[in-house]
């Protein structure tokens, strides 16, 4: 039965195809506590309350992470691997980003296939809350494509993309940290997009 299934491969964003956003809008706001991604904070919600908090005390909101964001390109040779990969099989972006921030950046990789979350902002900008998708939605969206008739094979490079990884037919992880790639040595690590995509289509 697994056989005849059909292939996508679900694929992280940020620190995989773009640069980090939080990262960038911390370096550009000079804020250095909103450098914290989820390879420090795996509770996704957790963290989201304290970069909004951390927001409303600089007086910061939407207006100025979409300025920050319009200046980001994706990673060199991001776009080239996605376009590669996408004419061998089907490819969907999963994140935990949100729709307000990730549209610019999906014009510059060509729009591929992309879910995430969203935002609710006041008419001023202030970010107010964040909205998931679904729980787990990474792990989430991989079970409910399986139950579709898919294999999936995931890739991403933090701890909320082991999730996914560990239940899909392959995994790899794609530019991680040391201590993940140490906690988690069944996963190939890549640090290339050539390697990557050789590692794909080797499981295809």
């Amino acid at each position: 039965m697994s056989e005849n299934r059909m292939n996508i491969v679900c694929l992280d964003m940020e620190g995989v195809l773009v640069p980090e956003i939080w990262i960038a809008f911390a370096e550009e706001s000079g804020i250095p506590e909103l450098k914290r991604t989820t390879r420090d904070e795996p509770n996704y919600d957790k963290l989201m309350e304290y970069r909004i908090a951390i927001l409303k005390e600089h007086g910061l909101g939407l207006n100025e992470i979409q300025a920050v964001i319009a200046k980001i390109d994706p990673l060199p040779g991001a776009k080239e691997f996605l376009d590669k990969l996408r004419e061998k099989t089907q490819v969907l972006i999963l994140s935990d980003t949100f729709e307000q921030f990730a549209q610019p950046l999906m014009r510059k990789l060509g729009w591929p296939t992309l879910m995430c979350n969203t935002l609710e902002v006041a008419e001023d900008g202030e970010v107010l809350k964040h909205h998931m998708r679904v729980e787990k939605s990474k792990l989430s969206t991989v079970k409910a494509l399986q139950s579709i008739g898919y294999n999936t094979i995931a890739s991403g490079d933090s701890f909320n993309d082991l999730a996914m990884i560990q239940a899909s037919k392959a995994g790899f992880l794609f530019r991680t940290t040391e201590q993940i790639k140490k906690d988690y040595p069944q996963y190939p690590a890549f640090e290339e997009f050539d390697d990557l995509y050789e590692a794909i289509i080797g499981v295809l």
